[in-house]
Order: structure tokens, then C-alpha cells, then sequence
């Protein structure tokens, strides 16, 4: 199985698993050209992928978590958007740790580095290389 079709399918499974839980609603969200102040509501995946330029063609539609799959002239990519930070933090925490993830408030962006890195700038994210949300097993003294 290649990189690709692996994110593809944990991206499918973590939606499946997150539309099991119950959830609130999705309304509260600003337009995707806006600078967002640190309370304001978080942007969809069809407000991320518009920075890029970019239609996603939608995965994952659950309560706690919206999935878009992405293929711009950078690569491809998916978008992932949650409810709450805890969800995106409880994700994260299951996200494969050889993986690099772009993050920002309330979503991740999922893709090769090279992806990832072009997407920086315009999605105005942060790039975790490795395992981002898990402490590593401490070593005995």
C-alpha cells in the first residue's frame, strides 16, 4: 500500500470513528480571507482549501469532524476540520507519528512534506514533523 492511499484510508477511519460520537453544530464559522482573533470560530475545510485553491472533494462529514480531499498544482492532500480542540487533540494523539501534519485552530492538514510546506504560507499553519501530541515513553535515570 503506498503513503497516499494509507492517509486516505485513516482519514476515512478516523471520520467513521468520530461520527459515532454525538455532537454539537457547525454554524459558527468566518469567511476564509478574514484574520481570525484568538476566540473567533474556525474555518471549514471549503474555507482552507479556497486559500489554496483548491475544491475539496468531501470524505468525511460528521458531527465532530469534516474531511476534504485536496489535489492542487502542490500535490495532494487532505483537509480535516473538528468541532472542538480536544477532538483535534484526540485525533492527533491517533494520527500516524511518521506523518507530518500542518495544524492550526481546530483543524490539520494531512499530506507529503513538500505538500505541506507549500501550504504553510497560505493556510498560516504550524508543521509538526513527528509524533506531535503523544509524550515520548520516558527513559529510565
Amino acid at each position: 500500500m503506498t503513503t497516499f492511499p494509507r492517509l486516505a484510508a485513516f482519514a476515512l477511519l478516523a471520520g467513521l470513528v468520530a461520527g459515532c460520537s454525538s455532537g454539537g453544530g457547525w454554524g459558527d464559522y468566518v469567511a476564509a480571507g478574514d484574520e481570525q482573533p484568538a476566540d473567533a470560530a474556525p474555518l471549514t475545510v471549503e474555507q482552507l482549501s479556497a486559500k489554496v485553491a483548491c475544491t475539496p472533494k468531501m470524505q468525511v462529514e460528521a458531527d465532530d469532524i469534516r474531511t476534504g480531499y485536496c489535489k492542487t498544482a502542490d500535490g495532494e492532500f487532505f483537509v480535516n476540520t473538528f468541532r472542538t480542540e480536544t477532538l483535534k487533540d484526540a485525533w492527533m494523539d491517533q494520527a500516524p507519528e511518521y506523518n507530518p501534519h500542518l495544524v492550526g485552530p481546530r483543524w490539520t492538514v494531512l499530506g507529503p512534506l513538500e505538500v505541506l510546506e507549500a501550504l504553510k504560507g497560505p493556510l498560516n499553519g504550524d508543521l509538526h514533523l513527528t509524533d506531535h501530541r503523544v509524550t515520548p515513553t520516558p527513559t529510565p535515570s
